[in-house]
């Protein structure tokens, strides 16, 4: 996470993160809601009901942030995360999709559709606050809890044709950072557990996006898996 801690003041004249919540459950539309006007520096400037809404709030809105259920009617959340963030999208908007264990099929299908990270229903205020603060600072959350067995699974059932190789080869630190991103680890984190700074980390992270023709950690993270270097919770 790169932004201001949950509970932190904002500093005077920062403008709060604007996000768009959609889910088709009202009484979870309304508590993540809550939840995140709670936290300083987060506004929440729209809801939506389905997909179909979700999008057009989000184009008329143009929030910093937008948080979607993976199962609305009509248009899903995956259509909608790909019609906001997909790689057809010129200005792409920051989606995090939120969803629950017994879903994740549909969060694979998300990650590919654009969605910068994704959090369970039962995720915390304080992890739902870090994932937003991270998504409008162009970087990505991945539950911790959740990053080895959805991402082994996802490169098990992954594509048919082997992954893109990088255009350069990864150096040590790059393939230390690369699996620290898979596991889930925040920026500070990684900064921690290698001791460098976090400009460093982002250095090291624009340089492996560059490398492997990523567009976000998420995607970091999915090469990763895909690649065998990260199995299980551990190394190859």
């Amino acid at each position: 996470m790169t932004g201001p801690p949950p509970g932190a003041p904002v500093p005077a004249g920062e403008r709060p993160i604007r996000v768009v919540v959609a889910d088709d459950q009202e009484i979870v539309r309304t508590g993540l809601a809550m939840i995140l006007d709670a936290q300083p520096g987060i506004e929440v400037v729209g809801q939506a009901a389905d997909g179909r809404q979700a999008v057009e709030l989000a184009r008329r809105l143009r929030p910093d942030v937008c948080l979607f259920d993976i199962r609305m009617p009509g248009v899903d959340g995956i259509e909608a995360t790909r019609q906001l963030a997909g790689p057809a999208v010129a200005e792409p908007l920051a989606v995090v999709v939120i969803t629950t264990f017994d879903l994740d099929e549909y969060v694979y299908a998300a990650l590919r559709a654009g969605a910068r990270g994704f959090l369970l229903k039962d995720a915390g205020s304080a992890l739902l606050a870090q994932a937003v603060h991270a998504a409008a600072n162009g970087d990505a959350l991945i539950a911790p809890s959740v990053t080895t067995r959805l991402l082994t699974a996802f490169a098990d059932s992954g594509p048919t044709t082997p992954p893109p190789q990088p255009v350069d080869p990864l150096t040590d630190r790059e393939e230390q950072v690369l699996t620290a991103v898979a596991r889930g680890r925040t920026n500070s984190e990684i900064a921690d557990e290698f001791h460098i700074s976090l400009s460093t980390v982002k250095s090291h992270l624009a340089s492996l996006m560059a490398k492997l023709g990523a567009r976000n950690r998420v995607e970091i993270a999915i090469w990763a898996y895909e690649t065998r270097r990260v199995s299980g919770g551990g190394r190859r």
